[in-house]
């Protein structure tokens, strides 16, 4: 019963929270992935951007060259055309640095060939992370990149100028062409540095989401663990909960059944004992052995009253809840002393009491039965051969306890009951009590977590000591 009450006291961790953390550890791994896969998708739009964008300025230089040396209209048009793709890309990133104009930026965006599906994660990732060292950089390459779309651009302007005055000449061709050259090598580094940043942030970010995804994954796992065992342990807790329970009812039933054998036999015995001295006594004519007969019905009536009396202090025990409460020892030993002179040979006895404690904290009821019931008992088991018959009662503090001790010079106990005589229904002498008393006493020392040992010596006399824990003790 210890080990179990130790089980059944151990704090397990709130069930609740398990499922708590699981349901947070899933929220924030489903959001985690939905972001980061918005971010790389971002990132791939911004790669995607920038094909265009290389391409773009590519296919304007190649223009703009063949413009420089044919002098053909329709290749400065496509060179402004091819032109304009990096040119849009540039007012989105200035627009979305200084003022903020998503509808501007998707313009210029749409403008550089960027996919329309593409554009809310490219400013929704532009507007979060431009701070972040990945995109900051990368940003930056763009920066230096649209610079340098702008020489080109101001360059196409000053051949197209000469072109239209018709003063282009061989010296200026060659220069012009070395300029668009050295400009579109330089933008080949920006885009390249570009696109390695924008790859080196996605193998971070990806790296971050894996190593996410596995702490999660844990958390879950163990989490999960972590419940499953619980509820195994509640399981094995209930299991042994619900054996000793049984253990317990068995051995209720087995107490019941035996009650009810030994109450019926108890309360019939009497009434029949009765009803064969009324009869008796019907016949009889001598006052003297009628008188003896009254006597004998009288016995019989009291032993049936003590029977019932026990019965009634029983189930006062079984049923009635544990009170704490002040309670006088002195008024316990003095009421009970009281009610119990009608005994036979009470009166012939001399009680002492030795009370040094008297106010405790504790179950008044139960206190009642044990104190009532002892001092019953060694009234009834007195020795009326002995000159002087006495019961002692102490009542002290020791060892951090209170103790209620009752002893007598009665008949005592033969070694070989001692084992027995707190077994329901067990007693030396029926004719003397019900062999209830001891039972219910050590039921109700048990209720208030006491304990009760005894001494006792045949022909000698008997004691009985009641220890009261401290925690019901004032």
């Amino acid at each position: 019963m210890s080990k179990l009450r130790a089980l059944k006291n151990f704090r397990f961790p709130n069930v609740f929270i398990l499922i708590l953390i699981v349901f947070i550890s899933c929220a924030l791994l489903i959001c985690i992935n939905f972001f980061t896969i918005k971010i790389l998708s971002a990132n791939r739009a911004y790669v995607n951007g920038e094909s265009h964008y290389s391409k773009g300025q590519k296919d304007a230089s190649r223009h703009l060259i063949t413009y420089l040396f044919t002098k053909n209209p329709s290749q400065w048009k496509l060179y402004l055309e091819e032109l304009k793709v990096p040119q849009g890309d540039g007012i989105a990133r200035i627009t979305l640095l200084k003022a903020g104009d998503n509808k501007a930026a998707r313009e210029g965006f749409l403008i550089g060939r960027n996919h329309e599906d593409d554009l809310d994660d490219l400013i929704w990732l532009f507007d979060n992370f431009k701070n972040v060292s990945f995109l900051s950089k990368a940003i930056n390459e763009w920066g230096q990149g649209d610079k340098l779309i702008f020489d080109l651009f101001v360059i196409g302007q000053q051949i197209n100028a000469k072109i239209e005055h018709n003063i282009l000449t061989a010296e200026d061709q060659k220069k012009y062409l070395k300029q668009i050259s050295a400009i579109s090598d330089r933008l080949t580094v920006n885009e390249r540095n570009f696109s390695n940043t924008l790859g080196e942030g996605t193998r971070k970010i990806k790296d971050l989401l894996i190593i996410t995804n596995i702490f999660f994954i844990l958390v879950i796992v163990c989490s999960v663990c972590l419940y499953y065992s619980i509820m195994v342990k509640r399981l094995l807790v209930s299991k042994k909960e619900t054996e000793v329970k049984n253990e317990n009812l068995i051995i209720v039933n087995r107490e019941l059944d035996r009650f009810v054998y030994s109450a019926s036999h108890d309360l019939r015995s009497p009434i029949t004992s009765l009803k064969g001295l009324i009869e008796i006594t019907a016949l009889e004519d001598d006052v003297q052995q009628v008188r003896n007969y009254l006597q004998m019905m009288h016995h019989s009536l009291e032993r049936q009253d003590q029977f019932i009396s026990d019965i009634i202090d029983y189930s006062k025990n079984k049923r009635k809840e544990i009170i704490l409460e002040p309670v006088s020892l002195k008024e316990l030993c003095n009421e009970a002393i009281l009610q119990l002179m009608h005994i036979e040979n009470a009166n012939r006895i001399k009680f002492t009491q030795e009370l040094l404690v008297d106010q405790i904290e504790s179950d008044g009821l139960r206190l009642k039965i044990i104190i009532n019931n002892l001092l019953s008992n060694a009234i009834k088991y007195a020795d009326c051969d002995k000159k002087e018959m006495f019961i002692t009662i102490r009542t002290y503090f020791s060892e951090g306890v209170n103790k209620i001790e009752v002893s007598d010079n009665g008949i005592g106990i033969h070694d070989d009951y001692k084992a027995n005589i707190f077994d329901m229904y067990f007693g030396t002498n029926k004719n003397k009590g019900s062999g209830l008393g001891l039972y219910i006493v050590k039921e109700a020392v048990e209720n208030i977590r006491g304990d009760i040992s005894v001494f006792s010596e045949s022909s000698v006399g008997s004691k009985f000591i009641v220890t009261i824990p401290n925690s019901y003790a004032v």
